[in-house]
């Protein structure tokens, strides 16, 4: 398969009161054609402004993509010009945005959300607009979508809303979406129904998308390929079977045993990973987990690089190879 989207080294700030936010410091990862990839990591990582930095929706002026490159297709949007970036915006990147409940206009029709991008990237008239709006209703499992056009977002709930954006994203025949933290504040069997949905339409439409979660659950069953980002930073990259078998970075690790396991037997808790996630107006010497990791050693005073440890699979961890044999003992 072809390489669809390249981020290379990417880095977006904030200037804030309390100092410059390294929100993306140095971040590189890319999507194949009809790949599904995740972005995993605690709140507050970066995964959201990398999405974000690729759409180039970072706010201005406070915000600012500092320097790398976002190829798409062979073109690096950081490169094109705000009418470009409009026509790829939509008509060929699609994006969900996090929290259902806000992200669509309160003041305007279903039907005028849905059709308007349809009028703007595809050039189709007000009729032929509204009949694919209705079948890309049909499509996400909305009832009776011809009356559903005319009502607002307030007349349905979380579950339909986020059917609704799935559809917008979907409308104008995208090769790539964006799903950031596609189900945030769904309940736990509308998260699965969303989920399904979104892998078969990916599947069915021969569509690539990038999957953003704090949800290693979420990455086990739909991801191809997994990045696990700490600090603003990918800090482990591998597919997803092979990161759940052999993680080779404690944070990775950590993830892995904080979430209950079905296949295990029942635990009298869970392992946490202690402390807090660092600020990143004040990121530590070094490797930004050292101070919650247990594997750390004095050489964690330096910043480790991505380094390969079999096909396909990288870590930035000093310790990567003790972490491999402690593990197969």
């Amino acid at each position: 398969m072809a390489t669809l989207l390249d981020v290379r080294d990417l880095k977006t700030t904030f200037l804030t009161s309390s100092g410059v936010v390294r929100a993306v410091d140095g971040v590189s990862w890319d999507i194949e054609e009809g790949e599904t990839v995740a972005l995993v990591g605690e709140s507050g990582c970066g995964k959201s402004v990398s999405a974000l930095s690729v759409m180039r929706l970072v706010d201005e002026p406070a915000g600012r993509i500092e320097s790398g490159e976002i190829v798409y297709k062979g073109r690096d949007l950081l490169k094109l010009s705000e009418e470009q970036m409009r026509h790829v915006r939509g008509r060929e990147i699609g994006m969900i945005f996090q929290e259902p409940m806000t992200s669509l206009n309160p003041v305007l029709s279903i039907g005028r959300q849905l059709t308007e991008g349809l009028e703007i990237h595809m050039g189709m008239k007000p009729p032929e607009a509204r009949s694919r709006a209705v079948e890309m209703l049909a499509m996400v499992g909305i009832p009776d979508p011809e009356r559903r056009l005319g009502q607002y977002p307030h007349h349905f709930s979380g579950g339909m809303r986020q059917r609704m954006m799935i559809a917008m994203a979907l409308a104008c025949n995208p090769s790539l979406i964006l799903a950031d933290e596609p189900t945030t504040a769904l309940d736990v069997t509308i998260q699965a129904q969303i989920l399904e949905l979104m892998r078969d339409l990916a599947r069915r439409l021969g569509v690539a998308m990038l999957i953003i979660t704090h949800n290693l659950g979420v990455v086990a069953r739909y991801a191809d390929r997994v990045n696990v980002m700490y600090a603003g930073r990918i800090i482990e990259q591998a597919s997803a079977t092979e990161l759940y078998a052999n993680p080779r970075h404690p944070y990775t690790l950590g993830l892995l045993r904080s979430v209950p396991r079905l296949d295990e037997p029942r635990r009298a808790r869970l392992d946490p990973i202690e402390g807090q996630p660092p600020d990143l107006t004040r990121l530590p010497e070094g490797c930004a987990f050292a101070p919650r990791c247990a594997y750390r050693v004095e050489r964690c005073g330096e910043v480790p690089s991505l380094v390969a440890l079999g096909a396909g699979h990288r870590s930035a961890c000093w310790e990567a190879e003790r972490l491999v044999k402690e593990l197969a003992a």
